[in-house]
Parts: C-alpha cells; sequence; structure tokens
C-alpha cells in the first residue's frame, strides 16, 4: 500500500492577512494542488482535515466563510478529519484507526500551518509509529512574536521546523521529489 497524503487545514481563512500576518512560501497551494493531483491519478488514498475553531473571532470558526477549504482542494477524499485541536490525530473520525484499517503504515504531510499542524501531526504520527514524509515546500506558516518579544519570520519558523523534524519525526521532502518524472509545475 502506498503512503496517505495527509492535507491539513488548506483553509480559506488562512488568506486572511490582518488576523494572521505575513505568510511564506507562496508555491504552498500550488505544490499541494500538485500533490492531491499526482495521489489522483495514482489511485492513492487522501486524507483531508479541516480545522474547526472554537474561537468564535477566529476565520476558521465552524460558522466563518473561513472555515470552507481553498479551491485548490478539490474532489473527495478518502477520509475527512474535523479537528478543534493541532494533531489530525486528535480529529473525527479517528485517523489512527483508519489508517490501521486501511494497512497504511506511511503518511505524507502538507497543508497550513508549517509549525503548529503540520508539524504536530508528524510528531504525533511518528510517535504512533507511521513513517512520515513531510513535505516543507508544500506547507507555510505566518510571522509569529515570541514570548521575549521577538519577532521570528515564517522563513526562519519554516526552516526551524524543518530542523526539528528530519531525521527524529520524519524524512523532510520536497514536491519534486514525490510527484516524479514528468514535473512541470511549482516548488521553492
Amino acid at each position: 500500500m502506498s503512503s496517505a497524503l495527509i492535507v491539513i487545514d488548506v483553509q480559506q481563512g488562512f488568506d486572511d492577512a490582518h488576523y494572521w500576518g505575513p505568510r511564506n512560501n507562496p508555491s504552498c497551494e500550488s505544490n499541494i494542488g500538485l500533490l492531491i493531483g499526482h495521489w489522483r491519478r495514482e489511485g492513492w488514498p487522501i486524507v483531508y482535515v479541516q480545522h474547526d475553531s472554537l474561537d468564535p473571532t477566529s476565520p476558521l470558526h465552524l460558522d466563518s466563510p473561513g472555515n470552507a477549504f481553498k479551491s485548490v482542494i478539490s474532489g473527495t477524499p478518502n477520509l475527512l478529519v474535523r479537528k478543534t485541536v493541532n494533531s489530525a490525530f486528535h480529529g473525527s473520525p479517528d485517523l489512527d484507526s483508519w489508517l490501521r484499517a486501511s494497512d497504511i503504515d506511511s503518511i505524507v504531510i502538507c497543508g497550513i500551518t508549517t509549525n503548529h499542524c503540520c508539524e504536530t501531526t508528524a510528531r504525533v504520527g511518528s510517535n504512533l509509529g507511521y513513517a512520515v514524509q513531510f513535505v516543507l515546500d508544500a506547507t507555510h506558516t505566518f510571522d509569529r512574536i515570541g514570548p521575549y518579544w521577538d519577532e521570528v519570520t515564517a522563513e526562519e519558523l519554516s526552516r526551524i521546523t524543518g530542523v526539528n523534524l528530519h531525521d527524529e519525526f520524519a524524512q523532510i521532502v520536497k514536491t519534486r521529489e514525490l510527484v516524479g518524472g514528468g514535473f512541470d509545475g511549482v516548488v521553492l
């Protein structure tokens, strides 16, 4: 069985720059589209994950138009997981149970945001025993202010996530490595 593609929180609410601030990787959504297209052509399993924020002021709140998926999220997935926390493994229906029932022991992670829901899902997936590939150029994040009021750019956070996960929780890969031969898409 091939790896399941886990597409995390690619929702319209993340386009609200006023709420989230500056982001990195403008190629993220294009690369996610390439991955989804490749998985569909190969007939491999796809999981979409949707974050339903409990904060009524969040652009990802269930009652907000921003809760909807971006247009790159096309077709029907093999599984749709809805969650209110960072890890896709703590949503409904239970991702771990579905993967095990489907005899899937490896996952490929892409989506939004790099250092929150994507990274958390990679860590939990690895801890549960899955082989994890993390498609860093098919994720994006936002600038953040640290606990001592130091600003960390989205680009730096992305790099740090790659360093944190690499060779311990996941194999860091690029879209190009996964879509193979006739690649003509966008990557970093």
